[in-house]
This record gives C-alpha cells, structure tokens and sequence, in this order.
C-alpha cells in the first residue's frame, strides 16, 4: 500500500510525476545495486537537483522519508539501521506507476547513474510573463538549512523550507514590467489618483501639520476600487447552465491551460438539478486573475498586491499558517508598513485576525522582491500564545533559514538599498515588540464570504457575535461639556466625520457596532453609499454616545440621515437607549426624539436587508459630487446629570 508521500507524489501532473520519479528511483536504485557505497546512501540538501527539483514537488521529499531516509546537519542519510526491503517496496510502488504512466518497458531510469547527473525539465512552468523571473529565482535559492533536532520532524522542517521557498519566487512574478502594464490597463489609476489627492488636500485643510502623502491614500482608494468594483467573491459558482445553485463535490483534474496558469487545483461545483460540473480553477497566477477577476482569499491578496506594485506602490505578499493571505504597503510618510486586506477593504487593522476574527495566530510571513520577514508579531497582542503554538519548525532553524534566503536576494542590490531594508527591518523589529492595544478597527468578525462559510472556519468574531462586537464610543470632549452641545455629521462622499473642527477617516472608524457593510462607490452611476457585503442577508451599522462618562445626560436629541431602497429591500432606523427604541425615518430630514430626555446615553442603529441584491438597501446615497452635503446628522443638547 503505498503511504501518504507516495500518494502525494501521484497527484502532480503527469510530466512533473515522470520527471520527479526519474529521480527517486535512481536513489533508490543506487542504494540497491550498491548496498556497501555510502556515498550513495547520503544527499546533499544544497544539491541543485534536490534543492530546486525535488524540494518544490509535492511528496516528493516525503516519499525520501518513506523510503528511510533520515534528515541529518547537511544531509537526507539512508542510515544502517533503515529498512532495505522498505526502500525496495516504496521503490516499486514509484517504478510501477511510472510504468503504467509511460507504457510498457518504461520503467526505472538506469542504475548505477547519479540523481546529480539526472537531467529533468524544472515541474512547474511559469507563463511567459515571469518566465525569466521564476527561472532566475529558482536557480538563485539557497539550499534549505538542516532543522534542529527540537523542530517537530525533518517533513515539518522540509514542507516549511518549500512554503517559504515558493512565496519568494512567486512575488517575483509582480516586478515582470509587461505584467505591470496590463494591470495598469485595468485599475483606473487616474481616476484613484484624483481621488486620492482630494482626499489629501481634505486632510492638510483639517490639520496643517498633516504628514500624510498622496500614496497613503491612493492605498484606501485602491482597496475601496478593488473590492467594491474589480474582484469579486467566490464561494461556490452559479451552475453554468441553468444558473441555479451548486455544491462542492471535490475536485477535477486540471486541463493543460489550467496549469499553464499554475492552476493545478480545480474545484467541482456540482448543480443536483442539471447533473452537472462546474468547474473553478484555483488560478496562482496574477495575470490570468486580472481576466477572471474572482476567488477567494488566495486569489484576491495575489491580484492586488500585484496592482500595488503596479501603481508604484512598494508591496509585499503575506502569508498566514491559519490558512489566509493579504498585503502589506510600506508608507515612507510614515515610516512603517501597514497592514491591507483587499477582501476586507481594511487597511492598517493589524489585529483584526487574532482580535476580530479570533484566530489561533503562529507564522505570518511577508515576502517581497527584496526580502522575507517574519511579521507575526506585528498582527498579535497575546505573544506569549502565539509562541506556544509555534511548533512546526525550531525558531533558530526559521531565523537562519530567512537570513540565508535574504542574503542571496539581496546580493545584487546596491549597498545603499540593503542598508534601507537594514533600517526598515531594525524600525520594524521595534514595533513588534511594543505593546499593543486593540481599537475598534480591529474587532468584528470577517466579512468576506457568506455566514456558513465564515462560522465554519470560526471567523466570525470572538466573545460575541460580530454584530455585537463593541467599538467606537462617542463621549463629550471638555468643550462639548461647556458648551453643552455634541455635534457630529458624516459624509459619504469624502468619507469622514466632522464634531467641533476635528475630522476622523473612515466610516467604520467611528462605528460602534458594524456587520457586514461597506462603502460602495459608483462610478457610472456617479454614487456612493453604504451597503451590506454581497453574500450577507442582513447589515448593520450603529454610532453611540456616552454622556454619563462625562457627567452630562440628554435634554434633547435631532438625527438627520437618509436610506434609499430598490424593490423588496429594506432600510430601518431607530434611536433607542437602554431599553426604550424609536423608529427614525430615513427621509432625509431632521427628527427631534423627546423621549431621550433624561438619558444619559443614545444608540443610532441602521438595518440593512431584503431585496435580491445586496443594492436593494441602501444607506447615504449621494452623487460623488455632493462634498458639502451631511449624510448623518446628530445633534445633542445636554445638561448636567
């Protein structure tokens, strides 16, 4: 029976099965025709073959394990005590497949010829755009450190080196000038720059001594384009002939164009009513994803940090062990990188996994084209957790292994530019070891994706439910308090609110509680406003005020806001506090709520559900012109408690 490496193995594509096999059999075959050679019972890791041919294949080096193979300082050793009839049966499960692959007479390549001399064609072939990159990167590697003896096994150690190993040669890919320009054709650069600029200038009238840069907010007009109008969410597609609902049903093998666009993972979207298959390749290639514009959380960190280096913006990919993926943008204003999630249209919401989500943090990696870091620590506040759980390879193994893969990139770099990465790092490794404190950015649970598929991966939120998720709490500022009034207006437009001359970026930065809603910007159609994320029934958003920390109650209270609804969709506001809630209308005008008076404190919430688009029901609509105009107004008169 053949054991999990071998099976491994027999799940890559043909050519790269005949070409991998060709070289465990020669192994193999050295070690039986010459049992009392050593030279042939030892492989080097920094071996080329091994390191860039067999190291990147799926159960390839597993299958090494299976035949009795040991990992040793430098070397994959077949001890005395290894099993001989054990390498022989693993041997012939290989050559018998091969065989049944090639036809008869095809089988082991011939003994006594060493895997060094062996030539195999390299088993993944990048397309035309990164070709030239992905070569060089390949032959470029450096051979993967032995892991300690306190890691959690050689495998552990191995399939950790080809993670790290695949993300550094894959951002590689970004830097491909023809493939910048395509993306460049797509994203409407001018436009997000006008925008962005606007935004800047915004920002510098509010504060003089403002050090943000128009890069700064090109990023948030970037994540707002890219999940409101150019990528969208897949958890299961619509059957291609009738239209109606599928199911996942497995896999399917993948077609020569699929992996032509490294999608060799093709998921089956089976429909019961049609009987048939819809397939979803899971395309690793950004350019063909600028054409299919579509996927999960893979498929959307891949195709905008691509957009990010693009625009010029200098990007890395992150890649999480808990089974997500996003970017990071480094910002010279500020002198750090910030944390951005495309499928969240979050920027600089670092905790938003470990806080919000409630994941089990361990390894989070960022890889760019000139260096990989390890950030884990950037995006927790339980250090002492996250090192529990970090098990799967020695920390000294991981520190040497990243030192030596940047120390090979960066050989070609100007001393200046490794002297600026030198200067990042040492910046960065401050920030991690600095306390952190969650803020309301950073709770709620994960938007993307619908509810079944969010609550299976228990991304939902921690403690309580994401609609029930406390953030941002309004309480009166000592000038407030003297002048016994709170005033706060928002605009959708420019996306910001304004209480006594100070203004504060950002919808959701001032939310108290927000499920499923984001800003959604029409270009065509000249409109923004808010909305609940494609995929969730309901949405809601809601702003609290707190008078009681502040020693002041309610005498009376006026909300202005407007909703817009499209066939059966449903907009419903209210102002309540404590147990008592009113119906606020949302027609635009203002509404005096008598029966705060006495309060010491007032929630406005806004549901957003119905209709059979998430566009049925919306909140703040107004033409992108409309800079002036208040989307919310709340206006409180207070007196002493």
């Amino acid at each position: 029976m053949a054991g999990a490496g071998v099976s491994s193995l027999c799940e890559n594509p043909n050519e790269v099965f005949l070409d991998v096999s060709k070289i465990l059999l020669t192994y193999a075959d050295n070690i039986l025709r010459n049992p009392n050679e050593n030279k042939y019972k030892s492989i080097r890791i920094g071996n080329p073959t091994f390191s860039t041919k067999l190291l990147p294949v799926r159960g390839a080096v597993e299958c090494l394990f299976e035949m009795g193979f040991e990992e040793a300082e430098t070397h994959l050793v077949f001890p005395e005590t290894a099993s001989v009839e054990q390498l022989r049966r693993v041997r012939e499960i290989i050559a018998g497949e091969r065989s049944r692959r090639m036809g008869a007479g095809a089988g082991a390549p011939p003994a006594g010829r060493a895997a060094e001399q062996t030539s195999v064609r390299p088993p993944v072939r990048a397309p035309a755009a990164g070709a030239a990159a992905a070569t060089a990167a390949v032959r470029s590697q450096p051979p993967p450190p032995a892991a300690s003896a306190h890691s959690s096994s050689p495998a552990s150690s191995m399939a950790f080196f080809r993670t790290l190993q695949s993300n550094f040669q894959h951002v590689l890919l970004y830097e491909t000038p023809a493939l910048q320009d395509k993306a460049l054709h797509c994203i409407p650069h001018t436009q997000l720059r006008t925008r962005a600029q606007q935004r800047l200038q915004q920002a510098q009238s509010a504060d003089s001594e403002c050090s943000l840069r128009e890069e700064d907010l090109l990023v948030l007009e970037l994540l707002q384009w890219f999940k409101g109008e150019f990528f969208s969410w897949v958890d299961s597609l619509a059957c291609s002939r009738c239209g109606g609902k599928t199911q996942s049903a497995g896999s399917l093998p993948p077609s020569e164009d699929d992996l032509r666009w490294d999608g060799g993972r093709v998921e089956n979207h089976f429909c019961k009513v049609c009987q048939l298959s819809t397939r979803f390749p899971r395309y690793n290639n950004p350019e063909k994803l600028l054409e299919t514009r579509r996927g999960r959380c893979g498929e959307w960190a891949n195709c905008f940090t691509l957009c990010c280096r693009a625009l010029g913006l200098e990007a890395r990919y992150v890649w999480d062990s808990t089974d997500h993926v996003w970017t990071e943008v480094y910002s010279e204003s500020q002198e750090r990188w910030l944390h951005c999630d495309a499928c969240e249209n979050a920027c600089d919401k670092p905790l938003l996994y470990e806080v919000g989500w409630g994941k089990k943090l361990s390894y989070i990696l960022a890889f760019s084209k000139d260096q990989v870091v390890d950030v884990t620590w950037r995006y927790s506040c339980e250090h002492a957790e996250v090192r529990a759980r970090r098990t799967q390879v020695h920390e000294k193994w991981l520190l040497h292994t990243l030192n030596a893969l940047n120390t090979t990139r960066q050989q070609p770099l100007s001393g200046e530019r490794r002297q600026v990465l030198l200067e990042r790092l040492l910046v960065e490794l401050v920030e991690f070891i600095s306390p952190k404190t969650p803020r309301a950015g950073d709770l709620g649970g994960r938007v993307s994706g619908s509810l079944a598929w969010r609550a299976a991966r228990g991304e939902t939120g921690t403690a309580a439910p994401a609609q029930e998720a406390a953030g941002f709490v309004f309480v009166p500022t000592e000038t407030e308090k003297s002048e016994r009034v709170f005033r706060l207006s928002y605009n959708v437009v420019t996306d910001s609110y304004t209480r006594a001359g100070e203004v504060i970026r950002g919808w959701d930065t001032a939310a108290w509680r927000r499920e499923a809603v984001f800003r959604k910007e029409e270009t065509d159609w000249n409109k923004v406003y808010l909305a609940r994320t494609e995929g969730s029934s309901v949405g809601r958003v809601s702003w609290r005020l707190d008078c009681a920390a502040a020693g002041m109650r309610i005498r009376t209270a006026t909300v202005t806001t407007h909703t817009q609804t499209f066939e059966s969709g449903r907009a419903r506001c209210s102002v309540c506090s404590g147990q008592n809630s009113t119906d606020l209308p949302g027609d635009g005008e203002a509404h005096t709520f008598p029966g705060l008076a006495g309060a010491t404190e007032m929630v406005v919430t806004v549901d957003l559900d119905g209709g059979s688009s998430w566009q049925h029901a919306q909140l703040f609509r107004q033409g992108l012109e409309e800079t002036d105009k208040s989307s919310l107004q709340i206006v409180v008169e207070m007196e002493d408690a």
